[in-house]
């Protein structure tokens, strides 16, 4: 069902361009008229849809996740953690300083 479109000048696209902080040129402003036109039809067809009686979902279709239990488990040793470390400082991995001044 197509609804009717809403009138929309060409001032009111370059309004519209300068809230979302887009350069439109000037060649493009009557297609993005026709465009935005468009979609507030959309939106006004989706307006009179009777939404009474309906809870608000998430989601269209039921899902649930899927949950393991959460079970403590053997960490890596030192050396395997540090195995693949790109530079070490003894049994620590050697970072960059971020804070306080130049790197060394």
């Amino acid at each position: 069902m197509s609804e009717p479109v809403p009138a929309l000048s060409l001032d009111d696209v370059r309004h519209v361009a300068k809230l979302a902080r887009i350069a439109l040129p000037e060649a493009r402003l009557a297609p993005m008229r026709d465009e935005l036109a468009a979609i507030l039809g959309h939106i006004a067809h989706l307006q009179r849809v009777d939404v009474a009686g309906l809870e608000p979902m998430a989601r269209p279709l039921a899902a649930s996740n899927r949950l393991r239990d959460d079970v403590p488990t053997e960490g890596l040793s030192r050396d395997l953690a540090l195995m693949n470390a790109p530079a070490r400082e003894g049994d620590f991995i050697a970072v960059p300083k971020v804070l306080g001044g130049e790197s060394s």
